[in-house]
Parts: structure tokens; C-alpha cells; sequence
């Protein structure tokens, strides 16, 4: 049997096999003195049986001193100009600091297995929760931590599960996509393309329907300004001419910067420009690419993001009841040269 289908051995774990709460097997580990004998014996003898191993976060469960919560790191995509992941890990990391939290990263040796990783940290008590970062793959980890009562909080919301219980935060994309359109129409233009993920993608497919939303609400047609594909500047620049060639379109609002980066190449092959005039560009996530070109760009309120998913680790560490276990945040609209 793979190691990661092995069951691990948790504080939750331990509490239900003595009979006790979390907190008493906490006391036991940290503060024995204050249990009856024959309590503690019960609860040192199911440590024994499961092979409890209890780790620096649970030996400070009670200071919050050194609390460690990993995230597992992705591997850069060649071909995209994404940089969400280094302004998210900032901003959560400054949160975290300010809770006595410290973020621990590490990656997988098989990137394709969304599992790969989170049971050798479990084993080696390096960690004491999770925050689940690639809910777009469709969040097995997060029936993985549950079955084994390990904390952890999402970035992304159950797409596959909306009856989940887990915590999470997320942005409102769609919210974020009809900005774009608003904004594009209100500058005067009909023929609005779409430029997005493949149809499997789950957040994707929640930003074109607020493309969708908007031309609709405004009159506006869809037909033949539309096209799905991978993430990479090269299919947004193919796209791009496809769309021309076809129903010409005067804007673009694409699913991340990435492919409004392509966009942009595709308008720079044409001898036109990207500007409110001629053809204008919207992208999505506000990178640094996007900053630097002066390409207009949804924003993700990632300090937001940070806040939340740090109150929500707290309350999880401390076993208390989220008062507000899913948030979604709403984005905002970057203007810059391109629109």
C-alpha cells in the first residue's frame, strides 16, 4: 500500500481512540499534572498504540510560538507570465508572521499527484496544518486532511463539492470579469472576445460566465468571440488571430494576464495597437507583467486573502468554531494604456 494511503495518526486521532477531547490528549503532552492518573494512562496508551508522534505545533498548542503550516509549491509553468503565486505567498506570509505562524513549503516528486508530499510531512512532525492552494485540480487533499483530521484551509473554493465543510477563501472571478466588460462596453465597444481556459477548468469556466453575464445584461453577441485553450502566451497570440479573422473583434477580456500577453503579441502583428482607439486589452490576476506593459488587469486582493486564511488557520489550531468559514472577495479593475 502507497505511504499516503496509510493512515496517519493525529491529536484527533488519539482523542477518539482514548475516549477524551483534543484538549485533554493536548494537557497529557504539554501539562500531565493536570489530569486524573487513570485519564492520562488511558490517553498515554492509545499514543503507544497509533504511534503518535506529537509535533511542535502540538507541543505548543497552547503559546502559538512556533506553529508551522505547509503549503505545498508548484512548479513554474514555462510560457506564462502568472506571477499570483509569489504575490500570494508574500502577502501570506506577512499574515502569518503577525499570528505567530510560520509558513513551511515544500514540492512534490510527482507534481502530477495532487497528494504527493502531504504524508511525509504528516510522518516527520514538521507540520501541524495545511493550506491547500490548487483547488482547480478538484481537491482530493481536501477528502485526504479530512479523513485523517489534519487542519487545514483552502485557497480556492469546492468547486467539485459545494456541500463541503472544509474553510476556504476565494475571489469572485465572474464579479471580476463583468468589471472588465463594463468597462469595455462603456468605452464604446460591442464586439467583446473572450479568451480563456479550457472548458475542464473550473474557475475558468466561472470567469466566462461573467463574460457571458455582462454581454448578455448589455445586448452584446457571443457568437464566434470565444476561445478555450491552455494557459501560455503563444495560444492567446494563435487565438487571437483566429478571433480576427473571424468576427474582428475591437476587445479582449481574457481569462489571466498570460493570455493577454499573447493578445497583445497578436495585435503588435497586425500593425494595430492596444488602446482604447484601436483594440483593447483587459487581463486577469493584475502580475507584474501586466504592471510593467501597462496591460489593464483584474486585481486579486491577495493581503485580503492572506488575513482570512491566516484567522482561519487560528481558529482551526485552536478547535474553535469559524464564525465565517467561506469567504468570497470581490476583485477590482486595474486601468492602464491598453484600455
Amino acid at each position: 500500500m502507497p505511504a499516503r494511503h496509510r493512515p496517519v495518526a493525529t491529536l484527533a486521532t488519539v482523542a477518539a481512540a482514548a475516549g477524551v477531547s483534543r484538549q485533554t490528549v493536548s494537557n497529557a503532552l504539554n501539562s500531565p499534572e493536570l489530569l486524573r492518573p487513570d485519564t492520562l494512562q488511558r490517553v498515554q496508551l492509545a499514543i503507544e498504540r497509533l504511534g503518535y508522534t506529537p509535533n511542535r505545533a502540538a507541543r505548543n498548542l497552547r503559546t502559538r510560538s512556533s506553529q508551522l503550516v505547509g503549503l505545498r509549491l508548484e512548479p513554474a509553468v514555462e510560457g506564462t507570465a502568472s506571477g499570483l503565486m509569489d504575490r500570494f505567498l508574500h502577502s501570506l506570509v506577512e499574515s502569518a508572521k503577525e499570528a505567530g505562524l510560520h509558513i513551511l513549503l515544500f514540492t512534490a516528486e510527482d507534481v502530477s499527484d495532487p497528494l504527493d508530499g502531504y504524508d511525509a510531512l504528516l510522518r516527520s512532525a514538521a507540520v501541524d496544518a495545511f493550506v491547500v492552494t490548487d483547488t482547480y485540480r478538484g481537491n482530493p487533499q481536501a477528502a485526504w486532511l479530512e479523513a485523517r483530521q489534519v487542519p487545514f484551509v483552502a485557497f480556492g473554493r469546492p468547486w467539485d463539492d459545494p456541500l463541503a465543510s472544509f474553510p476556504w477563501v476565494d475571489v469572485d472571478g465572474r464579479a471580476g470579469v463583468r468589471l472588465a466588460v463594463d468597462h469595455l462596453a462603456d468605452r464604446g465597444h460591442h464586439r467583446i472576445a473572450w479568451v480563456g481556459w479550457q472548458k475542464t477548468s473550473y474557475i475558468g469556466e466561472d470567469r466566462r460566465n461573467g463574460w457571458l453575464d455582462r454581454m448578455h445584461e448589455r445586448a452584446l453577441s457571443t457568437t464566434r468571440l470565444s476561445a478555450r485553450g491552455e494557459d501560455t502566451i503563444e495560444f492567446g497570440r494563435r487565438a487571437a488571430h483566429a478571433l480576427f479573422d473571424g468576427e474582428n473583434p475591437t476587445a479582449f477580456v481574457c481569462v489571466s494576464d498570460t493570455l493577454a500577453m499573447g493578445v497583445l503579441q497578436a495585435i503588435a502583428d497586425r500593425g494595430r495597437k492596444a488602446c482604447p482607439e484601436d483594440v483593447a486589452v483587459v487581463g486577469f490576476d493584475d502580475s507584474l507583467a501586466a504592471q510593467v506593459t501597462g496591460l489593464s488587469s483584474v486585481r486579486q486582493p491577495l493581503e485580503e486573502i492572506g488575513v482570512q486564511i491566516v484567522r482561519l488557520l487560528e481558529d482551526r489550531l485552536a478547535m474553535r468554531t469559524s464564525e465565517e468559514p467561506n469567504v468570497i472577495l470581490t476583485p477590482e479593475l486595474r486601468v492602464r494604456a491598453t484600455s
